[in-house]
This record gives structure tokens, C-alpha cells and sequence, in this order.
């Protein structure tokens, strides 16, 4: 679960969690935390698309800055999928990976393996302290495993 909330806290809530990271609390900044705990893994335009058409006018660029800010400061996790846009999300302070859908992109969480951080446990490290790790399934979703086993009947 997020800081911000699995379907996003009130307005109070998100303004003193701006605050006390340090940041002014704007309408801009409130619009894209908002949007991003409403569609974890969406990328900087459809973020931008949805704090649009919530807020009225905006810039793509002032999304791109509030995205920016907001990830610099842990309030969000940028994840840079190999072949793809950069996506955000606000499952932020634990150590899970992605499944990503090669047919359709969609993407979600997975937890880190069984263990306590075993992908945290290099085989060597070469004397690094490791204290994340980054993992990226890639295969089907089985929404596109059913439509391929219908298509094929």
C-alpha cells in the first residue's frame, strides 16, 4: 500500500503528506498524486491526460515536473520498463516487482519472491550494500492467453 492510499486519501490527508516531504501543496501536485494512485502504471501522458481533463488547465510539462519532484522526493516510483515509456505508480518503501503483458503492455504488481528479500541477496555483490532490487517479469496476461487460445480454436 501506497502513502498516499489505495484509492486516494482526502485532500487534507495528500496536502499534509506534501508538506511534510518538504513540498507546496498545489493543485497540480495534488491533481497527479491523485492520478497516479487511481491508475498505478500509467505513463506521463495518460497521467497528463487524466489530470487534464480533472483539473482543466495544465501543462504536460507541469505534469512532468510534479511526476519529477514527486519521485525525487519517494512519493512515487518511477519504473522504466525495457522498450517503454517510463510508468508511475505510488507503491512506494517496499521491495515488489512488475509482471508486464508482451501482448498488451498491462502491468502489475507482484511481491518479491518467497523469503524475506532473497533478490536482495546477490550472488556477489562486489562489496555494494543492496538495498533494492528491480525485477521484470515478461510474458502474457491471461486475459491475452484466453483471446490467443479462442483466436487459435
Amino acid at each position: 500500500m501506497s502513502e498516499f492510499g489505495e484509492s486516494g486519501e482526502s485532500s487534507v490527508e495528500a496536502d499534509g503528506l506534501l508538506r511534510r516531504h518538504g513540498l507546496q501543496v498545489t493543485a497540480q501536485r495534488l491533481a497527479v498524486l491523485r492520478a497516479v494512485s487511481d491508475r498505478p502504471h500509467s505513463t506521463a501522458d495518460d497521467i497528463y491526460t487524466v489530470v487534464l481533463a480533472g483539473i482543466g488547465a495544465i501543462s504536460r510539462q507541469a505534469v512532468y515536473d510534479a511526476l519529477g519532484i514527486l519521485t525525487d522526493k519517494g512519493l512515487l516510483r518511477r519504473i522504466q520498463p525495457a522498450g517503454s515509456s517510463a510508468r508511475y505508480e505510488d507503491r512506494v518503501g517496499d521491495n515488489h516487482h512488475h509482471l508486464i503483458c508482451r501482448a498488451c503492455s498491462r502491468m502489475v504488481d507482484v511481491d518479491c519472491a518467497v523469503g524475506e528479500t532473497p533478490c536482495l541477496s546477490a550472488a556477489d555483490d562486489a562489496g555494494y550494500e543492496v538495498d533494492e532490487a528491480e525485477v521484470i517479469y515478461w510474458g502474457r496476461c491471461p486475459q491475452c492467453v484466453a483471446g490467443a487460445s479462442v483466436e487459435s480454436s
